[in-house]
């Protein structure tokens, strides 16, 4: 059992599952307060359940205070938001400032280890950051730990990844922190800090790539008569290529693939070796929310003033809360531009705060009297509705599906006007 400080939360949960003590620390003191009640200040499924636990098992404590966080800390993690900065790199303002923070408040030699997605480069950043402010005799090691965790499915990958990523500099720091993730058997690819940080960087913009690219396939299979979800099944029995990201519908969003792809463009460019089919893939995936509104706007004859419209489904996937660069965002934003009257329902998502747009408690309360259905996340909710039911209460029978999570629906094929993507 290894005593550890947390700048973040979910890390934090799961060391303190797998036997550690875990102390989490966070500036905000309502979420704190939060925090200590068991509630996550995020939808993420099973992490309230996990807190509770471990808070009640005494491994798990929340804090506003580093002085106390990292009174006994002999491991330091930085889990830390890095967003898009208006140049597309990724801004590294909370990484910086934890790195002072832990200099200021350390009191033992500490292994420092960043979890948040970052540049290469960035752990030596932390590491000189640290060495240039600290005050106290102390021995301060980095050690890159990239997570790869999908959102909705955090506890999940953490107890069933597949593989853990140590980047160290020296063999006792990689071992250190190899030997704290040992109780979750899984395998430990153990590198260099700049190896560890270009993983998590190229594994994500792969993934990116191969959801624009079943997506330009999805709109060739329309184009010539094709079936985008026979195509996906037929490659994807290809060991080689695989089946997962390969659902075509409205594009990537969220808070990794978006600023991931751009934060990795960038790199490029400015080292300069651009990644063009990653240039692409940000381009397509843009596109394809435009191509989508543009089947909205055919079907109304390019007239949107004064209708009808639900969305069914705000967040940018399921299971999570999570509307950063959500394809709905795109689609309402436009939707309103042309005078549509638009009405939302999310499962989770219960409130958006968006001018002229009326947030409703049903899937039924939202779908009443419209002119067309938009099913913009691929909710389960979605998909076992009653749709006998909704055809009754909706003025005109049309659904475009921008998950194609209906297709092979029989009410839904027999009675409605159906339209997906790369679906003739």
């Amino acid at each position: 059992m290894t005593n550890v400080a947390v700048i973040g939360t979910v890390t934090g949960v799961v060391l303190s599952e797998i036997g550690h003590t875990v102390t989490c620390i966070d500036i905000d003191g309502c979420k704190v307060n939060k925090l200590k009640a068991g509630k996550s200040p995020i939808y993420e499924p099973g992490l309230d359940e996990l807190m509770v636990k471990n808070i009640e098992a005494n491994r798990l404590t929340f804090t506003t205070n580093h002085v106390d966080a990292f009174l006994d800390a002999e491991i330091v993690f930085i889990a830390v938001g890095t967003p898009q900065s208006e140049s597309s790199a990724a801004d590294l303002t909370y990484i910086k400032q934890a790195a002072k923070d832990i200099t200021l408040h350390i009191v033992n030699d500490t292994i420092v280890v960043v979890k948040s997605t970052v540049p290469v480069g960035t752990n030596d950043l932390v590491q000189s950051i640290i060495e240039e402010n600290i005050v106290a005799d102390l021995k301060v090691e980095v050690v890159s730990n990239p997570e790869f965790l999908r959102e909705g499915h955090a506890i999940h990958d953490t107890f069933h990844g597949d593989r853990i990523v140590i980047g160290a500099e020296t063999e006792k720091s990689g071992r250190i922190i190899e030997q704290l993730f040992k109780p979750l058997s899984i395998p430990i690819v153990r590198t260099n800090r700049k190896s560890a940080e270009m993983i998590k960087y190229a594994a994500n913009a792969f993934l990116a790539v191969k959801i624009s690219y079943i997506n330009e396939i999805a709109n060739l299979c329309e184009a010539v008569g094709a079936n985008v979800a026979d195509v996906a099944d037929g490659m994807g029995m290809d060991h080689r290529v695989g089946r997962a990201f390969l659902n075509a519908g409205l594009g990537y969003g969220g808070s990794c693939f978006p600023k991931d792809t751009e934060a990795i463009a960038y790199l490029a460019k400015e080292n300069f070796a651009p990644l063009t089919i990653v240039e692409k893939a940000i381009q397509v995936n843009t596109k394809q929310r435009q191509l989508f509104l543009e089947k909205v706007l055919q079907h109304f004859n390019d007239n949107l003033v004064g209708r009808k419209i639900a969305l069914l489904g705000l967040a940018f996937k399921p299971n999570t809360d999570d509307l950063r660069e959500a394809p709905s965002l795109y689609l309402i934003e436009q939707l309103k531009k042309r005078g549509a009257e638009i009405t939302v329902y999310d499962p989770i998502v219960k409130e958006v705060a968006i001018i002229g747009v009326t947030s409703t408690k049903s899937i039924q309360q939202c779908v009443e009297k419209v002119e067309a259905i938009l099913l913009v996340t691929e909710w389960d909710e979605f998909k076992t509705a009653d749709w006998s039911e909704i055809s009754q209460l909706v003025h005109s029978k049309v659904l475009f599906d921008g998950r194609n999570i209906l297709s092979n629906h029989e009410e839904i094929q027999a009675n409605w006007q159906y339209k997906s993507i790369g679906q003739a």
